[in-house]
């Protein structure tokens, strides 16, 4: 490696670290008082850096929130592109999700760890939190239909790629929002386990039974 690679790995993880404790700060103060309740100076000013230099990092106080999800980014696409041999669209995404609610990850929804269900809570309780997740679905969404465009009899058809990107992508969403009302709700962690399994088994073969043809 030389000096001004490792120079450039030196910034970009110190920009890493900036992030984080930005946000941590920023979810500490959110958790508290309520989202709507804090602005974006009282961030700056508890995290002791300037206005400016925290919307250099966060164009928006909701990605401060929503940056903890940024590295699922991708994920469903990814998910199709590394899938086996002979195995379908469909059939790695629905594997894929039963596997990620087995081992608790939050982007399904159903995590029972403390700081994770307060986090489930503030994003999935405020309105512009929820709303602002669309400009990370658009993009999912678009890599999604990318990827499926390669795969399928629908190969090459941009429309039948962006519909079905459309579903699958609004699938795990509402699926992640039901385990977290299921979790809510007073179950404990084994039923609503139980119940996320059967609700995602539903989900897929809804989704299956209109898009087998292409993905299935």
């Amino acid at each position: 490696m030389s000096e001004q690679q490792e120079q450039t790995g030196l910034r970009e993880r110190k920009k890493q670290r900036t992030r984080q404790a930005l946000s941590d700060v920023a979810i500490a103060l959110f958790l508290e008082h309520g989202f709507d309740k804090v602005s974006v100076a009282d961030i700056a000013a508890a995290a002791e850096v300037s206005k400016p230099t925290l919307f250099r990092y966060f164009p928006a106080k909701e990605d401060l929130v929503l940056h903890r999800i940024a590295d699922h980014q991708g994920e469903a696409a990814r998910v199709v592109r590394g899938r086996e041999a002979g195995q379908s669209p469909l059939a790695a995404l629905r594997t894929h999700f039963h596997a990620r609610l087995d081992a608790h990850d939050p982007v399904t929804g159903f995590s029972d760890h403390p700081a994770v269900r307060a986090l489930h809570d503030l994003l999935y309780g405020t309105p512009s939190l929820l709303a602002r997740t669309l400009s990370f679905t658009a993009r999912d969404e678009k890599e999604l239909a990318d990827a499926l465009r390669e795969a399928g009899d629908g190969a090459g058809d941009e429309l039948v790629a962006r519909l079905a990107a459309a579903q699958i992508v609004t699938l795990h969403h509402r699926l992640a929002l039901a385990n977290w009302r299921t979790l809510t709700s007073g179950c404990t962690p084994a039923e609503a386990l139980e119940r996320a399994h059967a609700d995602a088994e539903r989900a897929f073969d809804l989704l299956g039974a209109g898009l087998g043809s292409h993905y299935g």
